[in-house]
């Protein structure tokens, strides 16, 4: 069954995710999510308090799309070399940071993103073309709708938590359904800020990732 997946978001740059071409992408941060989420679940992206007090909606997605191994940024076809968030470059049998690269920019950052070589597990991009994102203009207006994810949103700290509660998993489903058809890409908003370079997207809630009650 697909899993919904949602976290609080200290930075909101542009750079995760990454919206770009009518295709949203997680390629940098968020480790746990890269490694674990599947095609077909759903990732949604709240503000943490650092970054906007009403921990408005930011994104939502569903992933169409996973590419393991580090191909987003292996990429030889050049099909994501020019997104913002295409940060790393294979080079003499290693990763390494692209120069001009607009985020992180750091080995230690390098591994956090993609893990350490040779193995790189954590080198993990998920993809999504049926998405929602607000950026700034978010709203905090499921609050009212939704007190159980505002709860839970308000109770989320760091680290990766996994939930079975059928009452949240049932908000959570009303709540894409109110916000985002998920049908195809929909820009709303821009970026809260622009890009800063070295500023990490680490912090806030790690993820939660929620198993649905029903397939969709």
């Amino acid at each position: 069954m697909p899993k919904v997946y949602f976290y609080k978001l200290t930075v909101d740059d542009g750079g995760a995710p990454c919206v770009c071409d009518a295709l949203l992408s997680l390629a940098i941060c968020k480790p746990m999510i890269r490694n674990t989420a599947a095609e077909g679940d759903i990732v949604i992206g709240f503000a943490a308090n650092s970054l906007h007090a009403d921990n408005r909606l930011i994104y939502i997605a569903r992933v169409t799309e996973k590419l393991s191994n580090g191909d987003y940024f292996r990429d030889e076809r050049g099909q994501y070399r020019m997104r913002p968030d295409c940060i790393y470059v294979w080079k003499s049998g290693a990763f390494a940071v692209r120069d001009g690269a607009k985020y992180h920019g750091s080995i230690a950052a390098l591994y956090h993103d993609l893990g350490r070589p040779t193995a790189y597990q954590r080198a993990n991009t998920l993809l999504s073309k049926a998405f929602c994102y607000f950026g700034a203009n978010g709203t905090a207006e499921y609050k009212d709708r939704f007190p159980k994810v505002a709860q839970a949103i308000a109770l989320l700290g760091r680290g990766h938590r996994v939930h079975h509660d059928p009452a949240l998993v049932a908000e959570l489903d009303e709540l894409v359904a109110a916000f985002c058809s998920l049908e195809r890409g929909c820009v709303n908003g821009s970026p809260s800020t622009g890009p800063r370079r070295g500023v990490s997207h680490r912090g806030g809630g790690c993820g939660v990732a929620m198993r649905r009650a029903k397939s969709c």
